[in-house]
């Protein structure tokens, strides 16, 4: 009876550590559902609309602590999607062109295309759900060449506050700045 409890108890531990085994590595694709694990987004209204801005302006704080208007800057727009299964997509970004002479960028942004390419033309594709701005680049300047994090320009200012223009939504990041000095940034989680 003695040997039967000890084979039985070794059974189950290694029955359970089977199990164990099994279900951990399901979220890595060995499962029959690919999306167990996955986040799945069942709040509808988190959505930007199909068509959308972005503007912002970018300064360069010199040694003196003067800000003055940065020409060339990049903005990058950091985006999550949601499938029509409702499930998050990779991250993608999109560049903005660079500043003007004020240091000012405007950029539009569609869903259209990710709406439309879904592979099976019904047009229900990947909906952005929400995006982040993010210093990308300055040109090559001595007085301005480091990114700072004022207004969180270097770990993603998110883009929520808008205002209807003519129908259309645009919102507004930053300001952001560029420094003569270096910056303690803490690390993007983009």
């Amino acid at each position: 009876m003695g040997k039967m409890k000890c084979c039985l108890r070794n059974l189950v531990l290694i029955l359970s550590v089977i199990y164990v085994v099994v279900d951990s590595a399901s979220g890595y694709g060995y499962s029959k559902d690919p999306n167990k694990g996955a986040y799945k987004n069942t709040n509808n209204k988190d959505f930007m609309p199909p068509q959308f801005s972005v503007q912002g302006i970018v300064y360069c704080k010199s040694s003196s602590n003067k800000l003055s208007p940065l020409k060339g800057g990049v903005i990058r727009i950091a985006c999550l999607g949601i499938d029509k299964y409702g499930y998050e997509t990779a991250p993608f970004s999109v560049l903005t062109k660079p500043t003007d002479g004020n240091g000012y960028f405007l950029t539009k942004l569609s869903s259209k295309p990710l709406l439309e390419n879904d592979g099976n033309g019904d047009g229900d594709g990947v909906k952005i759900s929400k995006c982040k701005a993010f210093l990308h680049s300055a040109p090559l300047l001595k007085s301005c060449p480091f990114p700072t994090d004022v207004n969180k320009g270097s770990t993603g200012a998110p883009i929520s506050a808008y205002r209807a223009v003519n129908g259309a939504r645009l919102y507004s990041v930053g300001p952001f700045v560029y420094s003569s000095q270096p910056q303690k940034i803490p690390p993007s989680p983009y």
